[in-house]
């Protein structure tokens, strides 16, 4: 068993198939296939169900996979360190990021990139859950997520920034203008919303719930730059993190009267050590 094969089943079950995880590492499917049966008859057991639609993990699957990682993330600390001594870091980082929070990572990298060329950095943009899984299952070394304190159990946070949800509305909306508006104003209007599991859908979700006001859904997309189009075309308002809304000028925004829902920004990762790289990453996230 080696370290190769090891990467090639990771990338299949965090990809899903062998297809897309023979272009995550830019070889040819066959290679992924091949080399992952070589481990199967090595270790006396099916890593994977295969069927026509999907690849899924069987139980020995399950059982390897954390190892495997853990294994990859030791063999990366050791080549880290070597780079550490000649005065250099190599090697990978794992970035998760949630849509719309890049900005708040551009900085970061490019400072991280100035200082240290020979790192790669991979970002994985997905929902808050599955990123929050993603670094407790040791799939990113790092991300940057909003959590509630409850999500933030077992993981080490550092808050980056909190502020307001605002209300992002077309010049021609008819939200009163020249003063704040109320939840039961907006739960009035067609509402453009976000899937079940975003950060910003939970945040708004509560905020409902807690001000008790009921309030219905007419468009649901999983896209910031799909929901503020369709704001800019007056089919709806939308409920954002006021710097968000703050990236499209050409739309108007409200503020809550009161009880406005709070958007709060951190930087997590496993508790315990981390790597040097990890490390410089960190230094940089401000």
């Amino acid at each position: 068993m080696d370290l190769r094969q090891m990467q090639f089943v990771v990338a299949v079950a965090e990809e899903g198939g062998f297809s897309a995880a023979a272009r995550r590492l830019h070889v040819v499917q066959s290679a992924v296939s091949g080399t992952v049966r070589l481990l199967e008859r090595e270790l006396g057991v099916k890593l994977f169900d295969r069927t026509t639609h999907r690849v899924s993990l069987t139980l020995a699957g399950e059982a390897f996979l954390p190892a495997a990682r853990a294994t990859l993330q030791t063999a990366e600390q050791a080549r880290a360190a070597v780079g550490v001594v000649k005065g250099e870091l190599c090697g990978e980082i794992r970035v998760g990021v949630m849509q719309g929070l890049y900005a708040g990572l551009d900085q970061a990298l490019a400072s991280l990139r100035e200082r240290h060329p020979g790192l790669v950095v991979k970002l994985r943009q997905a929902q808050a859950t599955d990123v929050q899984q993603g670094v407790r299952d040791g799939a990113l070394d790092v991300a940057l997520v909003a959590l509630d304190r409850e999500q933030q159990r077992g993981l080490s946070t550092r808050l980056l920034s909190q502020e307001e949800f605002v209300v992002v509305t077309a010049s021609s909306c008819r939200l009163p203008r020249g003063r704040s508006v109320t939840f039961a104003e907006v739960a009035a209007l067609p509402l453009v919303d976000f899937p079940m599991g975003w950060a910003i859908r939970q945040s708004v979700d509560r905020a409902f719930r807690t001000a008790l006001v009921e309030r219905s859904t007419t468009f649901e997309v999983n896209d910031v730059l799909a929901a503020t189009d369709l704001v800019r075309h007056d089919l709806g308002v939308c409920i954002l993190p006021e710097s968000l809304a703050g990236r499209f000028p050409d739309l108007a925004i409200r503020r809550f009267a009161a009880h406005a829902p709070i958007w709060r920004v951190m930087v997590v990762r496993p508790r315990g050590e981390v790597s040097a790289a990890v490390a410089a990453l960190l230094q940089h996230i401000k």
